[in-house]
């Protein structure tokens, strides 16, 4: 792949400050010294969870990137979070996986824990000794937050949690999950039937599957958690009883599905210039590939495809940073930069020819890693209802203004002042 470029490109300036840009060399610098040495073992080796990377993430603050400077974190926002995770992306895709896998559950204790609480778990976050993650998904149910069937009865000041939860990022990772369960009787409706707890990893009665690699993002976990009666103390219930759809729901939509639109525009870039770099050095008729007009025609489509994906992934979240209603924009990022990472991934398969079936080019890596960014945060279908939502209930109260405006009548923070 052709030497990562330092410097953003112009299209974005209007959504990054100075401090923006010294992140975006900083995160090359980072990639092209750490990652990329590390990317190779990572791909040779699919059945061993990647912990150096992490560690050296956690070591930059990185994975505390949103948490404000009160609780040890960086307090750089959203526009941050997705240069951090796009640039770490287009040289590793399961790297920028591990970083955006810690920031949903991050989020979600920004939003909705009380300060004490933020107090416990985000300085860990921030100084790299805690890792998180979000168990929503089940076997069962898959990301139909409806159907968990993961319950949790109070037991005097503490709650038994007995269920199973799937596809949970970082899972071999985390020293503690953000677990939703099922805390009100059948019949009660989803939008108040669930709850939020902080589980540590090392409780009675958690245990976690081993490691099993998948089609992509080799390094990256993504397992699968039992919990059998394991008690956790009422001090852990994130939010209140109840509150958990909202909680999920929120983080997919702040967090999960930007995160997800930057580990594709990453993978995009890459694509892009893996394509291009082949085109130019492979000869033909007195000249190379990339000189021949019908290449370049469908070069042109993918650069237009990248071209649009930046843009999207960007300036949504310069929206969220602003405090501004948002949630379509977020959403569409995610499907949208999806589904054009994968048209150009496929694409240069086929300008490829046969060089794109060698096991070790990097080209089939980008290409499996991308199938991972479709599901999680929702499919493709989930994401054209909820944008059609948009399109019917103009009126319709977002996450990205509800938050805004009531993070801190929530939950006042007495270091505001």
């Amino acid at each position: 792949m052709p030497a990562t470029p330092t410097t953003p490109p112009p299209a974005l300036r209007p959504y990054l400050t100075a401090r923006h840009e010294l992140m975006w060399k900083e995160a090359d610098a980072f990639a092209a010294e750490h990652i990329k040495p590390r990317g190779v073992r990572m791909e040779a080796a699919p059945g061993r969870v990647e912990r150096k990377v992490a560690d050296l993430m956690a070591g930059q603050k990185w994975f505390a990137v949103t948490v404000p400077p009160a609780f040890g974190g960086l307090g750089a926002g959203h526009v941050a979070k997705t240069i951090l995770i796009h640039r770490i992306g287009r040289v590793s895709a399961a790297a920028a996986a591990i970083l955006q896998a810690t920031l949903i559950p991050a989020g979600a204790l920004l939003h909705f824990a009380t300060y004490e609480q933020k107090g416990r778990w985000l300085p860990g976050v921030a100084d790299g000794s805690l890792l998180l993650s979000i168990a929503v998904t089940e076997p069962t149910a898959g990301g139909h937050i409806g159907g968990i069937e993961t319950t949790a009865k109070r037991a005097g000041n503490e709650w038994v949690i007995t269920g199973a939860k799937s596809h949970i990022g970082n899972s071999h990772l985390a020293g503690a999950h953000l677990v939703l369960a099922r805390t009100a009787e059948p019949g009660v409706r989803t939008s108040r039937a669930l709850t939020a707890f902080m589980v540590e990893s090392d409780r009675h009665g958690l245990s976690v599957s081993g490691h099993r690699p998948g089609l992509g993002l080799h390094g990256f976990s993504v397992g699968h958690l039992d919990l059998d009666q394991v008690r956790v103390p009422a001090a852990n219930v994130i939010g209140e009883i109840g509150q958990g759809l909202s909680i999920a729901q929120s983080s997919s939509i702040l967090y999960g599905r930007p995160n997800l639109a930057a580990v594709s525009l990453g993978i995009h870039e890459a694509v892009v210039a893996t394509t291009t770099a082949r085109l130019k050095d492979r000869p033909r008729y007195r000249g190379a590939l990339s000189d021949l007009s019908v290449l370049r025609d469908r070069i042109g489509d993918m650069e237009a495809r990248l071209r649009a994906s930046r843009i999207l992934a960007y300036q949504s979240v310069h929206l969220l940073d602003q405090g501004l209603p948002c949630d379509p924009d977020l959403i569409n990022s995610k499907y949208l930069g999806h589904q054009w990472a994968r048209k150009s991934a496929q694409d240069a398969m086929e300008l490829h020819g046969a060089q794109a079936l060698d096991r070790d080019y990097v080209l089939q890596r980008l290409w499996r890693d991308i199938q991972h960014t479709y599901p999680p945060a929702g499919t493709g279908e989930v994401q054209r209802i909820r944008l059609a939502d948009a399109a019917f209930d103009e009126n319709h109260i977002q996450w990205s203004e509800r938050l805004a405006s009531a993070i801190t009548q929530a939950h006042p923070d007495p270091t505001a002042a």
